[in-house]
């Protein structure tokens, strides 16, 4: 697919983090094709992006590195696995009940609920994530916390120390936690340390805590980790997940929650296989 205008770097490789995130694997012919430039230059740019470690150059072409040194921007995750997200937003905004207070962590699918709760009465909603909170501003009876804290920009959201501090000052009926990268080994980790504290505080005052993320994240994982997975009650996912990795999941007594994206994007009620150990 050919650019009318040419890609600065920057927007090149951002597009193929969008194209990997979809495909996983592609090749540089492939990548050629979508980009719209020479093979020279996704060359180069792959190797950029592998210095940063968010790919791995492989022969023929490139793959999403399984180690995350980098979180994507929220740029880029907010062009991938769409119709997965929504699936996946569907069936968390489902457990939300009328005058619960509810723990919204930053990310691109936990803000997908927002539709999906607009008849939720006296709902109080608990969040780090600067686009969430102007996502909830209309909201006819919302009670909206924001968590300050310091702002990482790339992701629009606030972590650290005070973020913590604050969360611990509350009682949560439920936490919606995100993660860019997930697996059974690592538990929901994240190559940024201080994400680590607001997820750990929200598990701590939660009466129970979701994780939402689809599957395009599992069986990556970054260098910290913020909690197990053995840690949750509940994992909603979509159907992309490896069928080994949901039974071993079923297995620890974790309850677990596979979209439907196809449902989501037909407008039906989403379709859920949902099994407790």
């Amino acid at each position: 697919m050919s650019q009318t205008t040419p890609l600065i770097p920057e927007q090149r490789r951002e597009s193929i983090l969008e194209h990997l995130l979809r495909e996983r694997v592609l090749s540089f012919r492939q990548l050629t094709e979508l980009i719209g430039v020479s093979q020279m230059t996704i060359r180069r740019d792959i190797a950029a992006l592998e210095t940063d470690g968010l790919v791995r150059a492989t022969p023929g072409g490139a793959m999403l590195a399984s180690r995350l040194i980098v979180e994507p921007t929220r740029a880029v995750k907010q062009e991938s696995d769409v119709a997965e997200k929504q699936a996946i937003a569907r069936e968390a905004a489902a457990l939300v009940r009328d005058h619960m207070t509810v723990y919204l962590d930053a990310g691109t699918t936990v803000q997908a609920m927002r539709p999906h709760l607009e008849d939720v009465a006296d709902l109080t909603v608990v969040t780090n994530d600067l686009v969430t909170v102007q996502a909830f501003v209309d909201h006819p009876s919302v009670d909206l916390i924001v968590i300050g804290g310091r702002v990482d920009r790339g992701n629009q959201s606030t972590m650290g120390r005070l973020t913590r501090l604050t969360l611990a000052e509350l009682s949560l009926d439920l936490a919606f936690i995100s993660s860019s990268s997930w697996d059974l080994a690592h538990g929901v980790t994240t190559p940024v340390e201080a994400k680590i504290e607001p997820k750990r505080a929200a598990l701590a005052v939660a009466e129970r805590s979701v994780l939402v993320a689809d599957s395009s994240k599992y069986g990556r994982f970054g260098k910290y980790r913020a909690l197990r997975l053995s840690e949750l009650q509940t994992v909603i996912t979509d159907a992309g997940l490896p069928a080994d990795a949901a039974d071993v999941l079923r297995d620890t007594g974790v309850e677990l929650v596979l979209a439907s994206a196809d449902a989501a994007v037909g407008g039906a009620a989403t379709t859920a296989d949902s099994a407790r150990a």
